[in-house]
């Protein structure tokens, strides 16, 4: 099993590039909740031990690192709304999230790593896509560490106020559970209505 490095930074920092961002995005799958993405600019010096992507970390390990990360990386977080995904389609609006949190890093980079294999339309800086990124490079990994836990969190949040649903423990994915309560309970505001499971339950008839 590989483990993300800080090799492909460390070939960007020798051509140059001073601040190296690592970009993920988070919830392109889930029938609620809006798309997150995270940029995260590591401190070669200072770099966390145990960076890997966060699906294939323990909730506790990924919460110190989303400690540590928040202590000692420059990060931005950023969202994209059921409207936008709606409106944009699922792709369209996690590019849009990436942009947001590499247009709030501070100081901003001046290369981006972005998981997956497209770069966003209208990024104005280099970028390069890395397909499986996560587990390749350790910026890219912390992304998404910070990415999941933020949205994991706002879904508990959402929870609280639309119970029955099992946010607290799908995120908003399309488990069995939350199927059932969108039969039973119908579609909220914080459905995305250009999924299919929720466009068949609002055009029943």
């Amino acid at each position: 099993m590989t483990t993300p490095d800080f090799e492909l930074e460390m070939g960007l920092i020798a051509q140059g590039y001073k601040r190296v961002a690592g970009v993920d995005e988070v919830g392109r799958g889930p029938l609620a909740g809006p798309v997150v993405a995270a940029a995260v600019i590591l401190d070669p010096r200072d770099i966390p031990e145990g960076l890997n992507d966060s699906k294939k970390l323990a909730p506790s390990r990924r919460f110190l690192l989303d400690d540590q990360l928040r202590s000692r990386s420059k990060f931005a977080i950023a969202e994209a709304t059921v409207a936008e995904i709606d409106d944009l389609n699922i792709l369209r609006a996690s590019h849009l999230a990436m942009k947001r949190a590499i247009g709030a890093l501070s100081p901003n980079p001046d290369y981006v790593l972005i998981d997956g294999n497209l770069i966003p339309l209208d990024l104005e800086l280099p970028a390069q896509a890395v397909v499986k990124g996560d587990t390749r490079s350790v910026s890219i990994a912390a992304a998404s560490i910070l990415a999941k836990n933020w949205r994991d969190q706002l879904m508990v949040d959402l929870a609280q106020q639309h119970p029955g649903y099992g946010w607290e423990t799908n995120a908003g994915y399309p488990s069995k559970y939350h199927k059932e309560a969108l039969q039973n309970l119908g579609v909220t505001p914080h459905h995305r209505r250009s999924f299919k499971p929720v466009h068949n339950i609002l055009y029943q008839e």
